[in-house]
């Protein structure tokens, strides 16, 4: 990357959707010399506690979004704060790039760089961008994209998009899945994956379908991860039915299960989506219904349109689940079809993207 640039700070949401692409950002930067910092709020905070290798710092932050006055008057009072405050902040450090990784934490970080003309580039990993990156794109030098079919772009900002794919851990991106070499195993290894929303949510719901599996002599092993609270209950509920089963909290590395599984059942959050497709492995998404503009619909109706994955809507997880999996261990040459398609799909050149837009954009400048 251009010597030009010796520091970068990165502002993120706080959700794991945005948190943890910021910070495998952060730790790119950091691999090439480059002094980086993480600005977002404290549900942030919470995802990047762990690690020690990246300074964080932590901002107060709202949405606008708030459904009476009063509450939008207090929610605009904290976003002027939050601006004055980030002013403060990158005239003390006087970043060369300021990244905005969505979220609303990283809209205030955006608009003190703004005002300070310090340049700075928006990233939005889903297919429809969020809200507070649609405000920010008439002052974003470059918007990077994970998907060249984004919606929600008008077209005068179109020049400034740059398609670069997934920021996803680098680990992931070098990982090989291993084969089973047992043939006669015709098991389904099925990895349960979700925040803790859709813990809750697929805490309550599958075990029931998989009782109907299990009715059915459809053999499986169950990974599920859940919230601590949920351990007692779900290692009853299998160990009752004589389900083979691993329950694992959020602490654990998830790279430890890809090798033992052939399906994933995940929240249809883009950087899930993506790591499991760099990973070759077919799962089922499961859209949040709430999420902001139907984002997790639009990213796995796009994903079981290409073939990647399969798609089955929260309202009708009890009919249809069932029904898939059924179907999947009846013929297994589905999965093998889904990682054929999943195969011509890769991020493996994402960070030689990001480095060769930052350089294009200092040589403009310049």
């Amino acid at each position: 990357m251009n010597n030009k640039i010796k520091k970068i700070i990165i502002a993120t949401g706080g959700t794991g959707g945005h948190v943890f692409p910021a910070y495998s950002l952060a730790k790119h930067f950091l691999d090439n010399k480059i002094n980086v910092e993480i600005i977002s709020d404290k549900r942030g905070l919470k995802y990047l506690q762990e690690y020690s290798d990246v300074k964080i710092i932590e901002i107060v932050s709202s949405t606008i979004f708030k459904k009476n006055i009063f509450q939008l008057l207090f929610s605009t009072l904290i976003i002027f704060y939050s601006i004055f405050r980030s002013l403060i902040f990158l005239l003390s450090n006087r970043p060369n790039l300021v990244f905005g990784m969505g979220g609303y934490s990283s809209f205030p970080v955006c608009i003190a760089a703004t005002i300070l003309r310090i340049p700075f580039i928006i990233y939005e990993n889903n297919l429809h961008i969020g809200k507070a990156n649609r405000y920010l794109l008439p002052y974003a030098k470059k918007v990077f994209v994970s998907y060249k079919e984004l919606e929600g772009i008008a077209e005068k900002y179109q020049k400034k998009i740059c398609e670069i794919g997934n920021i996803i851990r680098k680990e992931i991106l070098n990982f090989q899945v291993k084969s089973n070499s047992d043939q006669s195993d015709r098991k389904l290894k099925i990895l349960i994956l979700g925040g803790s929303q859709a813990a809750k949510v697929f805490a309550e719901r599958l075990p029931k379908i998989f009782k109907e599996c299990n009715e059915a002599k459809i053999s499986l092993k169950i990974y599920q991860q859940c919230l601590p609270e949920q351990n007692k209950f779900l290692t009853s509920f299998y160990e009752h039915l004589n389900i083979d089963f691993e329950i694992f909290n959020f602490s654990n590395n998830i790279l430890d299960y890809f090798s033992k599984i052939n399906l994933a059942i995940t929240r249809s959050g883009s950087s899930m989506l993506a790591e499991l497709i760099n990973v070759k492995i077919p799962f089922i998404s499961v859209p949040l219904p709430s999420s902001a503009d139907d984002h997790q619909l639009k990213n796995a109706i796009y994903y079981e349109k290409n073939g990647y994955s399969y798609l089955i809507e929260e309202k009708d997880l009890n009919t249809k689940l069932f029904q898939l999996i059924k179907k999947i261990s009846e013929d297994t040459s589905l999965l093998s079809q889904t990682i054929s398609k999943q195969r011509q799909y890769s991020d493996k050149t994402v960070y030689e993207n990001i480095d060769k837009q930052i350089n294009k954009m200092i040589h403009e400048r310049h």
